[in-house]
């Protein structure tokens, strides 16, 4: 569901990032389809010198859909942002991304925690990140990221995913999953 990212893809990305159910919630916004063939070439070298961590979001057939990142990366944390193509909204693929992009975070590349920064207006986002049960609305614990977030105008939110809370609930889905199984053995 999710790969290393390439130019090759900027074409079919960029069409789906202008959209304008899309656009607005984007975090590096491009104008052209050069200045998005600029800004994915700087992402990729980034992530090579250890800034950020972006992967594409790919359909069943590989196809590109979205993009997933962690910015800011830094002693032990970053920033998640992420978006699909309107075409694609409300068809799971987003937390199938979350899921294999989390595990390659907190398992292959040492973060401990995930902070998201979603706009209050961002209804779509706020529901989907209240939805996962290993997220924490953070503005009161974090109340030092929380304010440099907000530094100019109140108008984020801030959640956060730790390693420890992501990894028991996948400890608890497993668990769960298993008892299910030897449930039908037995049937």
């Amino acid at each position: 569901m999710i790969k290393q990212r390439e130019l090759s893809e900027c074409h079919v990305l960029y069409d789906l990032m202008v959209d304008p159910a899309v656009f607005p919630f984007v975090r590096h916004k491009a104008h052209s389809y050069d200045e998005f063939l600029f800004v994915t070439k700087q992402t990729i070298e980034a992530e090579e010198r250890g800034e950020l961590i972006s992967r594409t979001i790919v359909d069943e057939w590989g196809s590109p859909i979205g993009t997933i990142n962690l910015f800011d990366v830094e002693n032990g944390y970053g920033f998640l942002g992420t978006w699909l193509g309107k075409p694609y909204f409300g068809k799971g693929y987003n937390q199938l991304a979350k899921d294999a992009f989390f595990a390659e975070l907190f398992y292959e590349k040492n973060i401990e925690t995930i902070f998201m920064k979603i706009r209050r207006e961002n209804v779509r986002s706020k529901k989907a990140a209240e939805k996962l049960p290993y997220v924490t609305l953070a503005n009161e614990l974090r109340p030092e990221i929380f304010n440099a977030i907000n530094a100019n105008n109140p108008v984020y939110d801030l959640y956060q995913i730790e390693k420890d809370h992501y990894t028991l609930h996948m400890l608890r889905q497993n668990n769960i999953e298993q008892v299910g199984e030897e449930h039908l053995k037995e049937a």
